[in-house]
């Protein structure tokens, strides 16, 4: 495997982070600040730099590189693979004015039953934000699959704005667009692990009344009503404070309990707007956490998805929540610094701070919509 990385602020001249080399079809991940990758000429300007490349845009809430994490910035990780392929397919319901309409479920069943199942080793996912349901989709995913493949990837960002999010393969980014990426090869090794630090605070309250993503009633009484109690003064700062307090949610149809962040708010009929969907009679939360913990979680996901594998990862995609940016605000760089010391500099490292995560639990293979935690994948061939 060989990687090339180039950076740009802004509008500057485009920075390589690493030495400037020639390679082969590469995959081309770029990702970057919303405004910046909706310039008109942007597909054409990396077009130019990499002619036969494989190019894949996300939007962010920061991106992240081997040297560092920006906002106001595009990051380019170009990878050679050459003891394996890879095949990209996707999916954009906007195309078919679904956007009122969207079968979660059945776009990620759809797009998935894409690929060549013989030698399909991982799928990593690049999806839009702003439209889908994340737990839908993942389960969509995983029907197609008989959770018998790893799926990690993101929910591309929008910083902290929540206007819109963007995303595309071979063409300059737009709205609506799913993109996965299908790994394939007898050589190559991928694993994964996620972690949260997020801690648990307060009473645990029963959803009584909940419909797809949006939630109603805790215990009978009125959700957004009863969450702007409990952050007092900080209830003036909705809905961006709620990325601050998510909510454990542990339905009686899992085993595990999830992390869901509050999207938006809607005073009209007191509802609070999920990153996923929340049951009727699940058990909810509120959730805290600080800058320590948020770095520690980070290394831990580094030394899960280091432990048990046979040969040294060459890349490294991390996805971590813009909530836990947020939280660590001066200090965003510490976590993925832990990251990188436990797996070392001699691996290349990409991603981007996101508004879903997609993996599944560690030590399971069916993948899930998460919130509030930094996802590690790392691959080698």
């Amino acid at each position: 495997m060989k990687t090339v990385q180039l950076k740009r602020k802004n509008n500057s001249d485009w920075k390589y982070l690493s030495e400037e080399i020639k390679l082969k079809e590469p995959l081309v991940l770029v990702f970057g600040n919303r405004f910046l990758l909706e310039g008109e000429t942007i597909y054409e300007e990396i077009r130019t730099i990499f002619k036969d490349g494989h190019i894949v845009f996300g939007s962010s809430c920061g991106d992240i590189s081997s040297e560092s994490i920006d906002e106001n910035t595009i990051t380019i990780t170009a990878i050679e693979f050459e003891k394996s392929n890879f095949v990209i397919k996707t999916t954009n319901f906007l195309d078919s004015g679904l956007d009122s309409k969207i079968d979660s479920f059945l776009v990620g069943k759809e797009l998935i039953n894409q690929f060549s199942e013989e030698g399909l080793k991982h799928v990593f996912i690049v999806s839009e934000g702003s439209f889908i349901n994340g737990s839908q989709l993942t389960k969509g995913m995983n029907a197609a699959t008989n959770d018998n493949l790893l799926i990690t990837g993101a929910l591309c960002g929008d910083d902290a704005r929540f206007e819109k999010t963007i995303s595309s393969y071979n063409e300059n980014p737009k709205p609506g667009e799913i993109v996965a990426i299908g790994l394939y090869g007898e050589s190559l090794e991928v694993t994964f692990s996620i972690n949260g630090g997020w801690t648990p605070f307060g009473p645990e309250r029963i959803v009584t009344k909940s419909k797809g993503n949006i939630l109603y009633e805790l215990d009978n009484l009125l959700a957004l009503d009863l969450y702007k109690k409990y952050l007092g003064e900080n209830s003036k700062e909705l809905p961006g404070a709620a990325l601050l307090y998510p909510l454990k949610v542990k339905s009686t149809n899992d085993k595990q309990s999830i992390v869901r962040t509050i999207l938006n708010i809607n005073e009209e009929d007191n509802s609070m707007i999920l990153a996923g969907d929340i049951l009727e009679n699940s058990k909810v939360q509120l959730m805290m956490t600080n800058v320590d913990n948020i770095v520690n979680a980070a290394e831990i996901a580094a030394i899960n998805a280091n432990k048990y594998r046979q040969n040294k990862p060459q890349l490294a995609i991390l996805v971590s929540c813009i909530g836990r940016k947020l939280v660590l605000d001066q200090r965003v760089e510490e976590e993925v610094e832990e990251v990188i010391e436990v797996i070392g500099n001699q691996t290349t490292f990409c991603g981007f701070y996101s508004y879903g995560e997609i993996a599944p639990f560690n030590g399971e293979n069916n993948c899930q919509l998460h919130n509030q935690t930094m996802t590690v994948t790392l691959i080698s061939e």
